[in-house]
């Protein structure tokens, strides 16, 4: 039986290893995914908390420094919020001098990245979330004295007032970090109150803010001269110039106007410094942060999911594969006699396995077969001489038969046959256990043909055939004689017998395809094309009466066959049931071994 091979996509190991791939990638993914939600969850909070934290201390700082000319006292502000919330705090100049520290024993943090520079005048903004680079707590020389505070306050209520008075809008005055006042309107009205009733004394900046606006405007002119740019530069009280319409010239006020504001504000703020917030223990400015009980849950019953649904696939899929093995374990275990079929229901190695196994019991069915029908033919072959001698013993004992020299040639006649039996059966059991020996030497095939056509001469002129041969070639070759003529004489001898009175057997010899070939063809019945197979068949007959019209145990082609691949050889058979059959002897011809 020819092998079958199992497509990659149907293999069983293919199968496997995508299931276990898939188990895998899925509890790979289930598994990162709830690792990512869980830690990004926690990251986030732990974060969270120390933005706020950063955030906090951040806001602290600034307003010191926006305050404070030096960070002399900023040592009780970082020891309380550090106490407040639970972490270190550390100062240090741009040079890694530390300027504070709310815990000095702790880890060097020369070599950490800052968690922020405190500056006042350069404000964080992914910390304090506004828009304003100076924070507005930075006072600088703009703060009025008592005197001219209360005055503001004085214009701010006249102005309350007026609004009071002609509107129903919500007001209030409102003191600024500088001293001056002003209102606070919430509501709008179309008539515009609000600017109408404003006294013209707090549009215009008192003497503590002329002077400061004064230079403001004087740095910024000279900034925009050292630009080559026009000097038009005019400040109002809010500290922003006026817009000229001209985009780009405003813009380049405004640079030279934030380059003054920095130069006149420094002096009033405490030098930048390089803020960092630790934990206390491990002294690293990255969040530390652990899973919370929820998330341990979590990671818990995602795993238990995981691991469930692993071995729900795995008992599925084993159970599907394992389904067939267990038919055919079945079926083996059933007695000889009770053999059934196998299903074949996949196309994988298991389905080759139960085709195999099916084409093994059928096999075997016909071995049997073969066997009980060849110990029938045996026995069927052995008792008829066996019967015949002790019926004519028995004959001859009862006075019935002479024992004259006919009775012992009839009786010798049934010995031969017999032995011719138990030859052939020798020679097939032989040919089956590998002990079938052959001995080459060198002949000419012409002889052995001869010798065969003579030994077959008489019974083929009994029965009325003629038998001649046909010599094309007579090539020199290595057989061994008694057994080619062995082989060639059954063929022969089964020709005869099925070749009626008046045709011809002709034996052949010629070289095709540096192959020597024997064919032996006879006028006879012929063979009916389903029957072609089994003629070398042991003990198969074209005629099922088992009688002896034409005489033959059944055994003479198969051996034929055995002593044809013995030397190497093959026997092949054509033929036209009722104008006779042709068989084929081919075997390499060697070349005889110089003596």
């Amino acid at each position: 039986m020819r092998r079958q091979r199992v497509p990659p996509h149907r293999s069983l190991v293919v199968r496997l290893l995508a299931t276990s791939l898939l188990v895998a990638v899925c509890a790979i993914l289930a598994t990162t995914w709830l690792a990512v939600q869980s830690t990004t969850q926690a990251i986030q909070q732990a974060q969270g908390r120390s933005l706020a934290d950063d955030k906090d201390i951040y806001d602290t700082l600034v307003g010191y420094a926006a305050s404070h000319r030096d960070w002399s006292g900023v040592t009780a502000v970082l020891a309380e919020r550090a106490d407040t919330l639970e972490r270190r705090i550390t100062l240090m100049t741009p040079e890694r001098q530390v300027i504070a520290d709310s815990a000095p024993d702790g880890p060097s943090l020369r070599a950490a990245r800052p968690s922020a520079t405190v500056d006042p005048l350069q404000v964080d903004l992914g910390l304090t979330g506004g828009s304003a680079r100076i924070d507005p707590r930075v006072l600088g020389p703009y703060v009025l004295t008592k005197r001219e505070s209360a005055f503001t306050r004085t214009l701010a209520g006249q102005w309350h007032d007026c609004i009071r008075r002609d509107s129903k809008l919500g007001v209030k005055v409102v003191v600024g970090p500088t001293g001056r006042a002003s209102v606070q309107v919430t509501g709008t009205d179309p008539r515009d109150i609000v600017s109408s009733c404003e006294p013209a004394e707090l549009t215009r900046p008192l003497r503590s803010e002329a002077e400061p606006i004064e230079q403001l405007e004087a740095a910024t002119r000279s900034c925009m001269r050292k630009a080559g740019a026009p000097e038009r530069v005019a400040i109002q009280l809010d500290r922003t110039a006026i817009p000229s319409g001209d985009a780009e010239f405003d813009k380049q006020v405004d640079a030279c106007l934030q380059k003054a504001q920095l130069a006149q504000l420094r002096p009033y703020v405490a030098p930048p410094a390089l803020l960092f917030v630790t934990d206390e223990a491990q002294g690293t400015t990255e969040p530390v942060f652990n899973l919370s009980r929820a998330n341990v849950i979590r990671i818990v019953e995602v795993t238990g999911a995981v691991l469930a649904a692993t071995v729900l696939v795995t008992v599925l899929v084993g159970r599907r594969l394992v389904r067939p093995l267990r038919a055919l374990t079945d079926a083996t275990r059933l007695p000889a006699d009770e053999q059934a079929r196998v299903p074949v229901t996949t196309r994988d190695e298991i389905g080759l396995l139960a085709t195999a196994l099916n084409d093994l019991a059928a096999r075997r069915e016909q071995t049997e077969a073969l066997r009980k029908s060849m110990v029938s033919d045996v026995a069927h072959e052995l008792r008829t001489p066996l019967s015949n001698i002790r019926s004519w013993l028995e004959a001859a004992q009862d006075g019935l038969a002479q024992p004259d020299a006919q009775l012992l040639n009839l009786l010798l006649d049934e010995a031969l046959l017999l032995q011719h039996i138990i030859d052939d059966l020798r020679d097939l059991a032989a040919a089956d256990a590998g002990d079938l020996r052959i001995h080459r030497e060198p002949h000419f095939v012409a002889d052995l043909l001869e010798q065969v056509v003579e030994a077959h001469r008489g019974a083929a002129e009994a029965g009325g055939v003629r038998l001649a041969t046909e010599v094309v070639a007579d090539p020199e070759t290595a057989v061994d004689g008694a057994r080619l003529r062995q082989l060639v004489g059954n063929v022969v001898a089964n020709a005869i017998r099925h070749t009626p009175a008046g045709g011809s057997v002709t034996v052949r010899c010629v070289v095709v395809d540096d192959q020597l070939t024997i064919a032996v063809s006879d006028t006879g019945t012929g063979i009916a094309p389903a029957d072609t197979a089994k003629v070398f068949d042991r003990f198969w007959r074209a005629d099922d009466s088992r009688t002896r019209s034409t005489g033959g145990s059944g055994l003479g082609l198969s051996i034929a066959r055995k002593l044809a691949e013995a030397h190497d050889g093959t026997i092949s058979v054509a033929s036209v049931l009722g104008q006779g059959s042709t068989f084929t002897i081919r075997l390499p011809i060697i070349a005889p071994v110089p003596q």
